[in-house]
């Protein structure tokens, strides 16, 4: 009962990525949280003043599943298989953080300078939220799909656009946190 509980190990989650992978290639079903979200606008009705979300959106609803599926299992995963012990950083990782404004790094998952309540509702964490909300959106439309879509779809498909747009996430993923992180903290 305890693995239940606990975070499961990669032998487990990888071959069930695989699976789920598998399924979704084998019925022709495309899989990624951008996915879901032209899907969520196409409901809204935006179809009538974008043309891109002018299609038939029960086709995919399906795939709404995944979205209710990640709210509900970061719930679980959140409340019910976090650890309580503090994150194993490296001292020097710790002390790199603490040098850009983050006091208590590794004794939380989730830093209270970027995650808490009274942070997201100051001017910087607002601006932060939005310019980031910006910068995901616009980058997930213009890559043709979100880090999950071409990460776990495209790469196990071996679509080159994917491994681009993998590179381009991981390139901007270093930008952030050597450069922008220590200048917006």
């Amino acid at each position: 009962m305890e693995f239940l509980f606990d975070p499961w190990p990669w032998y487990v989650g990888g071959p069930l990525i695989a699976v789920v992978m598998f399924l979704l290639f084998y019925y022709g079903k495309k899989f990624g949280v951008s996915s879901n979200l032209e899907t969520i606008c196409a409901i809204g009705g935006a179809g009538k003043l974008v043309d891109f979300f002018n299609f038939d959106w029960r086709k995919s609803g399906w795939n709404l599943m995944f979205i209710v599926g990640s709210v509900i299992g970061g719930f679980i995963a959140f409340y019910f298989m976090s650890p309580s012990e503090a994150v194993a950083l490296n001292p020097q990782t710790v002390q790199d953080l603490a040098d850009v404004g983050f006091a208590n790094a590794g004794s939380k998952f989730l830093p209270d300078e970027i995650f808490s309540i009274e942070t997201m509702f100051t001017v910087k964490g607002m601006a932060i939220l939005l310019l980031s909300g910006l910068f995901v959106g616009f980058g997930a439309r213009y890559a043709g799909g979100c880090t999950s879509g071409h990460a776990i779809t495209g790469l196990s498909n071996l679509e080159i656009p994917s491994l681009v747009a993998v590179i381009g996430f991981f390139i901007g993923g270093l930008i952030m946190t050597w450069l922008l992180i220590p200048l917006i903290f």
